[in-house]
């Protein structure tokens, strides 16, 4: 009787070829999975300037109200927040009510009113006024360009001194992920005083680079909308959530007397009736996107109380959607 009941014996070929796909299957998916684009995404503000603003309690409960919404990995504030003196610490309690990591970056105003430096980080919790973070495979770096280039030298300044510096070039050794620096004073065309040196450093970085390059600077500071590319790397000037300042030489009440009495700074800004910030999603496959927020003057726009209004199209009441893309 014939059986129709048989145990194949193994082709060693075809085993050989089954363990060879199994083992490229493998290797693909691993090759994928190792390529998969990292993506940061963050809220971002700049220069709210409490002490100048009336409304800056709604103009910072505005932005942690949108991060609910947008859910960043963090959040930070690029300076020009406000200083240690009691009757601000509103706004720094609307700060600290947000939940998720948040970062703080120290502007030149943050020692307005005789306040010093050590003052300024303390009550902030920070012990240092430039440091590093990782993130989703990135690697942030925050500086302070209130440096002073001699020790006698006196007022604001716009300065990265050599300590700084040495400090900036071992973290840049350090990072094993592509590289976003922020700061105050910006280090591109209008940066802080030595900012062509130190576009030179970070140019002869990104040359011997391979995954650690430098992608972005943000910063604050001249109240612009702004971004530049200067030979591979993106300079990106975020706008005040607040206002354009104009000087005393251009006052006017915008509001209320009652507010210019209270608010003695307000009347020589050209402000923003809606708060300026942003979110922010970086991606490995060589984007950055920045959303919009528009506004609009609180009464005459710059120009109409005689303000020299030289860059026009950075001085605006509004962040722009930007798609910057940039050689992962």
């Amino acid at each position: 009787m014939k059986n129709h009941f048989y145990t194949a014996r193994a082709n060693p070929f075809s085993v050989c070829y089954f363990t060879v796909l199994l083992f490229f299957g493998f290797l693909l998916s691993t090759t994928s999975f190792a390529q998969k684009a990292q993506k940061v995404k963050f809220g971002l503000f700049t220069d709210v300037h409490v002490p100048t603003m009336h409304d800056a309690k709604e103009r910072l409960t505005a932005f942690m109200d949108s991060m609910k919404t947008a859910k960043p990995d963090f959040i930070i504030e690029l300076g020009d927040f406000g200083t240690p003196a009691p009757k601000y610490a509103y706004g720094f309690d609307i700060w600290k009510s947000y939940a998720g990591p948040k970062y703080q970056v120290i502007g030149n105003h943050e020692m307005d009113g005789g306040f010093s430096l050590p003052q300024a980080l303390a009550y902030r919790g920070m012990s240092s006024s430039y440091y590093s973070f990782q993130q989703n495979g990135f690697y942030f770096i925050v500086l302070d360009g209130n440096d002073k280039k001699t020790p006698d030298v006196k007022g604001y300044q716009q300065y990265i001194g050599e300590k700084q510096l040495a400090w900036l070039k071992d973290e840049l050794a350090k990072a094993k992920t592509p590289i976003v620096i922020f700061s105050h004073q910006g280090l591109g065309k209008d940066g802080v005083d030595n900012s062509a040196d130190i576009r030179a450093m970070l140019e002869a970085h990104n040359a011997k680079a391979k995954k650690n390059k430098i992608i972005v600077n943000f910063y604050g500071h001249i109240h612009y909308d702004r971004a530049d590319n200067i030979n591979g790397i993106w300079y990106v000037c975020i706008n005040s959530m607040s206002y354009k300042w104009l000087g005393e030489e251009y006052g006017h009440v915008r509001y209320s007397e009652q507010i210019d009495k209270d608010f003695k700074w307000i009347k020589y800004t050209a402000p923003y009736k809606d708060p300026l910030y942003t979110v922010i999603e970086i991606s490995t496959k060589g984007t950055i996107s920045i959303a919009e927020k528009k506004s609009e003057w609180v009464g005459p726009a710059p120009e109409k109380v005689g303000f020299p209004v030289q860059n026009s199209e950075y001085e605006v009441p509004e962040i722009r959607a930007r798609m910057l893309k940039f050689k992962p």
